[in-house]
């Protein structure tokens, strides 16, 4: 009796056509161009157009109408890509859509500032750069300048603004023609590339090419210059990203969430904790807050917040619950749980009337001695339709805390007895940096308020 043939071994492209194009629909890009290189069916099945689509519209972001409009096939048109932006496969997507959707968020709130975007460089144009400053610059960073070349040094700047009374900023995304001529050899800030720049405080932050001077490589900070080092190349830094992708991604997605407001036709930074809401009968007071790394010091300690604080009355109130504000009372507790108490006349000089659907806000600041601290208080109105009934509305705490900073290496290097932060001062509420006030359907004042004394 002859013995049982042996089973063939199973070879995938013996599959049927269908299921084989089902499993090459799982490959990633890389695997499904090696499966062309395996036998003359593989390759044939390999080039069907449709499994690569999906490669196009995950990479690339590509739609069916764009393309159309390319007239190639979906595999040329990835190759194509992959020849020019190849060595960004793991940016582009990611990067391509923060762009379209800071865009489009913008295109209908601030058109003039994408009227300020400067087109994409090319691969050159980024080598040329990186011989001219010495330093390799990190593919994400080259990545988003392939798709958009920072923009024009514009007011409004693309990266947020920020006033105060006496006080103004706006930060341009610079585009790498006018980086590399920031960049920065000298003590201090060696080898730091800067990536905004505001043009009427002279700020900007900086990006680490290397890890010198006690930077992490790729590192974004704002520079603080230690005001109580006898070095003058000793500056601390407050630190903003990690890496250009996620320094670009995250303030993207905070603008096009509405986590920083549109005031103005510019982007405030201002940062808004949802649960910083209280509501006293008909009004409802909310607050969101910002640092100011320009106004602030880490030698000697000085942290700089700015709040803004929103009034609303309820449009459902009845018309004689309308009032005006008299006075505010603060109670403010640093870090190491000092506690200082203010109490004065209105808001920012003014004792704005608040009535059904009307909302009043204001911009004032406190310092802080202490990397951290809170505020909260309340605000005393009187009835206009009963001028003898007084009330208090409550302001929730709000907590404002220090970004993460890193000391001057050159500081602890030159003097280690210098290395000491004095936390004795108290914070001080002030409203000398009140911003011009906002009431809705009331018209603006131009120019900036006066100084509350």
């Amino acid at each position: 009796m002859a013995a049982p043939a042996e089973p063939l071994p199973l070879r995938l492209e013996l599959l049927p056509t269908d299921p084989l194009l089902l499993i090459l629909s799982c490959l990633d890009y890389r695997d499904l161009l090696s499966c062309c290189c395996v036998s003359r069916r593989l390759n044939q099945l390999s080039s069907h157009d449709p499994l690569w689509k999906r490669h196009c519209k995950k990479y690339w972001l590509l739609s069916d109408a764009e393309k159309t409009q390319r007239n190639q096939s979906w595999k040329a048109i990835f190759i194509s890509f992959y020849s020019d932006l190849g060595r960004y496969i793991q940016y582009y997507a990611t990067l391509k859509r923060a762009w379209d959707d800071l865009k489009k968020y913008l295109g209908q709130r601030c058109p003039r500032m994408i009227d300020s975007l400067k087109d994409g460089v090319q691969e050159e144009d980024l080598d040329a750069v990186e011989a001219q400053i010495g330093c390799k610059l990190p593919d994400d960073y080259r990545c988003s300048f392939r798709i958009h070349n920072g923009q024009k040094l514009v007011v409004p700047g693309l990266m947020g603004s920020m006033a105060l009374s006496n006080h103004y900023r706006s930060e341009d995304l610079l585009d790498i023609d006018t980086a590399a001529g920031g960049f920065q050899q000298r003590l201090g800030l060696k080898q730091c590339l800067p990536l905004t720049f505001c043009i009427h405080t002279g700020l900007s932050q900086y990006m680490a090419l290397e890890s010198v001077e006690g930077r992490n490589k790729y590192e974004i900070f704002y520079q603080c210059p230690d005001q109580m080092a006898r070095n003058p190349s000793a500056i601390d830094m407050f630190i903003t990203g990690t890496s250009y992708l996620e320094w670009f991604t995250s303030y993207v997605n905070n603008v096009v969430t509405g986590g920083y407001p549109i005031i103005r036709d510019q982007i405030f930074r201002y940062v808004h904790d949802k649960e910083c809401v209280a509501t006293t009968g008909d009004i409802t007071v909310s607050v969101s807050t910002s640092f100011l790394p320009e106004l602030s010091s880490v030698h000697p300690p000085h942290y700089f917040f700015t709040y803004r604080i929103r009034i609303e009355m309820s449009k459902d109130a009845l018309p004689e619950k309308a009032c005006q504000l008299d006075s505010r009372y603060w109670r403010i507790t640093n870090a190491k749980g000092d506690v200082e108490e203010v109490q004065g006349p209105g808001v920012v000089g003014e004792f704005p009337i608040i009535s059904p659907g009307r909302v009043y806000e204001y911009t004032s600041c406190t310092t802080f001695s202490t990397t951290s601290g809170y505020m909260e208080g309340y605000y005393t109105f009187h009835c206009l339709y009963y001028k003898d009934r007084f009330f208090n509305v409550i302001i929730p705490r709000f907590h404002m805390v220090c970004p993460t900073f890193k000391v001057s290496t050159a500081r602890m290097e030159t003097n280690h007895n210098e290395y000491t932060m004095d936390e004795d001062e108290d914070s001080t509420d002030t409203d000398e940096y009140e911003d011009r006030r906002r009431v809705l359907d009331i018209p603006a004042p131009s120019g900036r308020c006066p100084r509350h004394t």
